[in-house]
């Protein structure tokens, strides 16, 4: 254990332990007294760890409101205000999806290199943006990023960004008529990139953004344009994370599929309680 302050190692352990049983330190070369948290960004949070992540879990999961959160865990006998499950949000969020986007990267298969662009529309105090999304051939999720704009600039933006999260460069995207997409794509994934415009050929994407418009149906629109990304990303990469990778014509079992989630489920709730 090194002190959080100095990186002093000539740290020792203290015999009493914080409300939530964490362990307490201090360093005695700086003389500045810590817990087991204090580097993360649930130090100052006075409830569980395994508490704030089930509730960002569900949050970001379930259709449910900042009040219904609260609600439901009243029943179990543990208070706090909706305000409360904004603010872990705001703070796990942005973790998780940083965690399951590095976990993205450097996926293989011939799926991974075919791209279907298409963007929907949020309203954002008031205002509709656009909500740059792409997935692959197998239906997985390729990038997502909100835009107050719909144009070149925009486009480019994005598919630097997918190509970042993937590490991969496409073999063809498939988008719709929008006059931006063309330039965007040879300027930025290179002019040997096949690229088609379907509106057909797309349905799956446009199937594909009832998750999203379904999810924030509920939430009465978002009040500014960085909680808006923060919660359409993260709720993107959760989402992906906890899809079973299926093949066509290959359904699987209730039992496989319930395990598969659970294993998944876990994996989310150790990184939440973690940040």
């Amino acid at each position: 254990m090194e002190c959080v302050d100095c990186g002093s190692a000539e740290v020792t352990g203290r015999s009493d332990r914080t409300a939530q049983g964490y362990r307490r330190f201090r360093c005695h070369a700086c003389g500045r007294g810590f817990n087991e948290r204090s580097t993360g960004v649930l130090n100052r949070v006075q409830y569980p760890s395994d508490i704030v992540a089930l509730v960002v879990l569900w949050r970001l999961r379930y259709r449910l409101t900042l009040r219904d959160l609260a609600e439901m865990f009243l029943i179990r006998g543990i208070i706090f205000s909706h305000e409360a499950v904004r603010k872990w949000e705001a703070k796990l969020a942005p973790v998780l999806a940083d965690e399951l986007r590095c976990r993205r990267r450097g996926r293989s298969g011939t799926g991974r290199r075919h791209w279907h662009v298409d963007e929907t529309y949020l309203k954002v105090r008031g205002r509709w943006c656009y909500l740059y999304r792409a997935i692959d051939r197998n239906g997985n999720l390729v990038d997502t990023m909100l835009s107050e704009h719909r144009d070149t600039a925009a486009a480019q933006a994005f598919f630097r960004s997918a190509k970042a999260a993937t590490g991969i460069t496409p073999e063809r995207v498939t988008t719709d008529g929008h006059g931006s997409y063309p330039r965007a794509i040879r300027s930025t994934l290179g002019r040997r990139v096949a690229h088609r415009t379907s509106a057909y050929k797309n349905n799956g994407l446009e199937q594909d953004h009832r998750g999203v418009k379904g999810r924030i149906r509920c939430m009465r629109g978002f009040k500014s344009f960085a909680s808006a990304e923060r919660f359409c990303r993260s709720y993107d990469e959760l989402r992906d994370f906890l899809r079973p990778c299926t093949r066509h014509n290959r359904p699987l079992p209730a039992k496989r599929r319930r395990l598969l989630h659970l294993r998944h489920v876990s994996s989310a709730l150790a990184v939440l309680e973690a940040a």
